[in-house]
């Protein structure tokens, strides 16, 4: 199994313990850790900790002490955000809950260590005002495959308030007809199933990009990336960093110089359906959030108040 930013070898800590201990540190990331973006994350986080760790003058997992992590968290707040700070600092406090388990330490050195107090009211996802969103999706050429694939996205991820790993995860067989209405079938976090039915300008752009390039296969990818072999939508997925890419240059053409990216359609579109009448707990069972305090934090109708109350200031 492939992990991302992991390399052991270079790792002296691991590279140099017994064979147990490689083995247990591995599992972690293979056996303990479903997600794929986790396990990145964690990767980097656990390579970039240990490295740390030999930089300083320890040479085995059982000489880390408290010290040790507070002094990287302390470092990595000086460049990172607390909310990135805090990640990584869980990832280490997991890995090591992992070892313990596993013997091959005796304590947690992280267990103790505290992170940097954060709190949030409202996400930092650049979002779009509705007018935006609309000029944004209207100036993509549809004469192409590539532009009818593009549409059909930012239209899934504002409609559905989709996450773009969901979105790309889709196969043709997402796309299905009930009660004669489009749906969609994603395929979200922590391996929930999620159902929706379709705006019906979601469905109109979906089933003219289905019809217009053929996707008949129903277990094909329903994004697919861009052939420059043939010129043309190929047979492999888009990756994240493809639609980023997408995304930005489209807003480019329209005109946009907000610094958007991928999830910012969802909290587009989160907004736009709240300020419209729509209510946080539907909007929450319509992203597949848990709880309403995680919708609340894509909901940036405050914004507007503030941005009024900004104008007030006349000199």
């Amino acid at each position: 199994m492939p992990l991302p930013a992991l390399a052991p070898a270079q790792i002296p800590i691991i590279a140099e313990a017994p064979a147990q201990t490689r083995t247990r540190f591995l599992e972690f990331f293979a056996a303990a850790i479903r997600n794929p973006n986790t396990r990145r994350a964690y990767a980097k986080a656990a390579s970039d900790f240990l490295t740390w760790c030999a930089r300083h003058g320890v040479r085995d997992l059982t000489e880390i002490a408290p010290i040790h992590v507070a002094g990287w968290i302390e470092g990595l707040g000086q460049s990172l955000s607390a909310p990135t700070v805090k990640q990584r600092l869980a990832a280490v406090r997991h890995l090591f809950d992992w070892l313990v388990t596993g013997q091959i330490v005796p304590n947690n050195p992280a267990a103790s260590v505290r992170g940097p107090t954060h709190s949030a009211r409202t996400g930092r996802t650049p979002v779009l005002e509705a007018e935006e969103a609309r000029a944004l999706i209207e100036a993509i050429d549809t004469s192409t495959e590539i532009g009818l694939r593009d549409r059909a996205l930012i239209g899934l991820m504002v409609y559905t308030f989709a996450r773009v790993g969901a979105a790309l995860a889709m196969k043709r067989e997402d796309v299905f007809v009930q009660g004669r209405r489009l749906w969609v079938r994603l395929h979200e976090k922590g391996g929930k199933r999620h159902e929706m039915p379709c705006h019906h300008l979601l469905d109109e752009y979906l089933s003219e990009y289905i019809e217009q390039c053929g996707l008949d296969s129903r277990k094909a990818p329903l994004f697919r990336a861009f052939s420059r072999k043939t010129k043309c939508l190929g047979q492999n997925p888009m990756t994240q960093p493809d639609a980023f890419t997408m995304v930005r240059r489209h807003a480019r053409t329209a005109g946009i110089a907000t610094q958007i990216g991928n999830h910012t359609f969802r909290a587009t579109g989160i907004t736009a359906y709240l300020k419209n009448g729509g209510t946080l707990e539907n909007a929450a069972a319509m992203a597949n959030h848990s709880s309403t305090r995680t919708t609340q934090l894509y909901d940036r109708r405050r914004d507007e108040i503030s941005l009024a109350e900004v104008e007030r200031v006349r000199i």
